[in-house]
C-alpha cells in the first residue's frame, strides 16, 4: 500500500483511532498508522549558552589583568589564573539565567500539532 498518492491516503480519524491496513494478497506487510497530538516547541541549548558565558568570562579575566597594575605579592599569571575562575564561574552562571529567561519566553509559544506514527510490520 503507497501512502505518496494523496487519494491512498485514509481520512483524518479522531485521536487515538488506529487503522490497521489489509495486507494485499502479494504484500503481506501490515501497516498500522495511529494519530495523536503532540506539543511542538523551541528550547535553548544549553551547552552553547554555558560555553559562550565562559569564554565572556575568559576574555574578562583577561582584560582584568592586563589593564591592573601589576602586583608584588602575585604574578600576572597568578592573577589570571585567579580572575580565570572567578569571571568564568559568573559568565557561566549569567549564561545559564540568559538560557532559562529565553527557555521561559519560548515556552509560550508552544503549540500543539497532529502526528502520525506510521508502524509496518511483516510477519515471519
Amino acid at each position: 500500500m503507497s501512502l505518496s498518492n494523496p487519494d491512498d491516503r485514509p481520512a483524518p480519524e479522531p485521536d487515538g483511532v488506529t487503522d490497521a491496513a489489509a495486507p494485499a494478497a502479494d504484500d503481506a506487510a501490515v501497516v498500522e498508522i495511529t494519530r495523536g497530538e503532540a506539543v511542538v516547541r523551541r528550547s535553548p541549548r544549553y551547552l552553547r549558552f554555558l560555553l559562550t558565558g565562559a569564554v565572556v568570562g575568559i576574555l574578562v579575566a583577561l582584560v582584568l589583568t592586563v589593564t591592573f597594575p601589576a602586583n608584588d605579592e602575585f604574578s600576572s599569571g597568578q592573577v589570571f589564573g585567579f580572575l580565570l575562575l572567578l569571571c568564568g564561574i559568573i559568565g557561566m552562571t549569567l549564561g545559564a539565567v540568559v538560557a532559562l529567561i529565553l527557555d521561559r519566553t519560548l515556552a509560550k509559544r508552544a503549540r500543539t500539532e497532529a502526528v502520525e506514527h506510521t508502524t509496518l510490520t511483516t510477519p515471519e
